[in-house]
C-alpha cells in the first residue's frame, strides 16, 4: 500500500512536470497566457500617469499581435470628437470569454493608459464601458485583471 502512494506520487510529479514544460516550450504562460501577464514586456507600457477617458463610437474590432512572441489581443478603433484611437483591450482569450461583446457602431467609454506603440498614440484599457455593462480589464495600477489572484506591487 506505501508502494503504490509512493507510486502515485511520483506520477503525479512526473505528469506535471511534463505538462508545464510543454506549456512553457509552446510559449504559453501559466498567468497571465501568451505574453500578457505582468511578467511580460507589454504590461510594462501601461502607465498610471497617462490615464484617460475617451467616449466614442467603435469603428473596427479585429485582432492584433502587439508584441513578438504574445498570443491575439483584441484591437478596437474608437472615433471620439477629438480623434481616431487604437484601444487595446487584452488577450482574445480573455476578452472573448466576456459577457460584455464590443462590435462596430457601439458606443464605448474607454478609461486606460495613453501610450506610443509603433509610433502611433494607442490607449491600453482598463475599463471598456457600454450601455450600462462594464467591462473590467485592470486594476488602478494597470495589472491585467486576467493575470489571477496573485498581488503584485
Amino acid at each position: 500500500m506505501k508502494n503504490l502512494a509512493i507510486l502515485m506520487a511520483i506520477v503525479v510529479f512526473l505528469t506535471l512536470l511534463f505538462t508545464q514544460e510543454s506549456f512553457t516550450q509552446k510559449g504559453i504562460e501559466w498567468k497571465g497566457g501568451g505574453g500578457w501577464g505582468v511578467n511580460g514586456q507589454y504590461w510594462k507600457k501601461y502607465n498610471p500617469k497617462t490615464v484617460e477617458t475617451v467616449i466614442g463610437k467603435v469603428i473596427d474590432v479585429d485582432a492584433i499581435i502587439p508584441l513578438k512572441g504574445m498570443s491575439r489581443g483584441i484591437h478596437v478603433i474608437v472615433n471620439s470628437e477629438k480623434e481616431e484611437i487604437a484601444i487595446h483591450a487584452g488577450p482574445a482569450w480573455y476578452i472573448e470569454n466576456q459577457e460584455t461583446k464590443i462590435q462596430p457602431n457601439d458606443e464605448i467609454e474607454v478609461t486606460g493608459s495613453r501610450v506610443n506603440f509603433e509610433e502611433k498614440p494607442v490607449i491600453i484599457a482598463a475599463e471598456i464601458k457600454k450601455d450600462g455593462e462594464v467591462l473590467s480589464l485592470r486594476d488602478t495600477k494597470g495589472v491585467p485583471l486576467w493575470s489571477g489572484w496573485k498581488k503584485y506591487k
